[in-house]
């Protein structure tokens, strides 16, 4: 009987540590899986940006292409970029005097309304709404066209998609985006404006000048320069998800997800690396 039982025991210690190494093996395959899908993914992006940038500048160009994408982008945008602006600058002036008034510094809210809105708020919420609006409709406009096979029709009729889809939008979207921040500068400065005047009780004249006064070119400046990248990471985002959509309705439903998921994600690690760049 003790033999038996002895190895009986050794058996089961054995499947234990069988198991366990077994486990081990295939969280470590589960982890390299996701490691090369990640490099093959940013290996996929890398290479589609690069071909989209080459396309921008070489020719042929489709001039009526990109004056379609500009009215969409831009002047379809103007009215969501404005509303957000406008509000945004509202509210802003509101809870400054809030907690500016605990310190007796009410007279330091003009001065944080322009830097806010034209360094930050307009740049990033304008980024947002935009890839909200337009990086959805192009990565399914795009995706739908991939599943239909329109580009596949496109590449047997000798119209490279790169130049007839992709450069188009990349070109209205990089363009597009630092006209509607300053556009949003000006509505949002204006809406801080309306709030410190009509509710807040400040008189129009030192406002405006304490606006102009601590208002610096570096400040407009470097809020376009974030809108151009914005605009570009908004486009070839969502040209990119699009253009490796899925099959069926699922695919093109997860391509939309993923453009403004990403897009997202990346205005707001652009946006602090541009921030320590320009105000480091």
């Amino acid at each position: 009987m003790g033999p038996d039982i002895s190895e009986n025991i050794i058996t089961e210690a054995e499947k234990e540590a069988k198991k366990a190494f077994d486990y081990v093996l295939d969280s470590c395959e589960a982890i390299g899986q996701t490691i090369m899908h990640l490099f093959q993914a940013i290996g996929r992006l890398s290479v589609f940006i690069i071909q989209s940038i080459a396309h921008v500048f070489m020719p042929p160009f489709f001039p009526r292409l990109i004056l379609r994408q500009i009215v969409d982008i831009g002047y379809y945008s103007l009215p969501v970029v404005g509303m957000t602006a406008l509000f945004t600058g509202m509210v802003l002036a509101l809870q400054s005097f809030t907690g500016f008034a605990r310190f007796n510094a009410e007279s330091a809210i003009a001065a944080v309304v322009v830097l806010s809105v034209t360094r930050e708020l307009a740049p990033v919420l304008a980024g947002l709404m935009v890839a909200g609006r337009v990086g959805a409709s192009m990565a399914a406009e795009i995706g739908t066209m991939r599943v239909t096979e329109q580009i596949d029709a496109l590449t047997t009729l000798s119209v490279n998609p790169f130049k007839y889809l992709i450069a188009p939008r990349i070109i209205a979207g990089t363009l597009m985006l630092p006209a509607l921040v300053l556009v949003g500068d000006i509505i949002g400065v204006f809406g801080g404006y309306l709030v410190s005047i009509y509710n807040l009780g400040f008189s129009p004249g030192s406002y405006l000048t304490q606006s102009w006064n601590i208002l610096e070119t570096i400040d407009v400046v470097s809020g376009l320069v974030k809108a151009g990248v914005f605009g570009f990471v908004v486009a070839a985002m969502g040209c990119y998800h699009g253009f490796h959509s899925g099959r069926g309705a699922q695919g093109v439903g997860t391509a939309t997800t993923y453009a403004v998921v990403s897009s997202s994600i990346l205005i707001l690690i652009f946006n602090y690396a541009l921030t320590q760049i320009f105000f480091s």
